[in-house]
């Protein structure tokens, strides 16, 4: 096997898991009891799309998929952060319901 195929097979697999992967937290991101599970799924599936991004910039040897990799990263952090903020946001709303109606 040379050098050339053995990257293409290891490429391929890659992808193949990658997707599968995404693929298992959309299932989560739907199906998610709570909406901490659906947050985590969501910031797992950007770190996969993040993953997805590299491995194709390795397949197509082109290192402008790489800034790209970056924006989504970057995106992916702060949709993680403002999502961690609503959720706690309405955790301290629900605990003072239950205070008020606890008086």
């Amino acid at each position: 096997m040379t050098a050339e195929g053995f990257l293409a097979l290891c490429t391929n697999i890659a992808f193949a898991m990658v997707l599968l992967a995404i693929a298992l937290g959309f299932v989560r991101l739907l199906k998610g009891p709570t909406l901490a599970d659906r947050v985590v799924a969501l910031d797992m599936m950007s770190v996969l799309i993040v993953a997805f991004c590299g491995v194709y910039a390795i397949l197509v040897a082109e290192p402008a998929f790489l800034d790209v990799l970056l924006v989504i990263a970057l995106i992916g952090f702060l949709a993680t952060v403002a999502l961690a903020r609503y959720a706690e946001r309405r955790a301290e709303g629900e605990g003072r319901n239950q205070e008020r109606q606890d008086d």
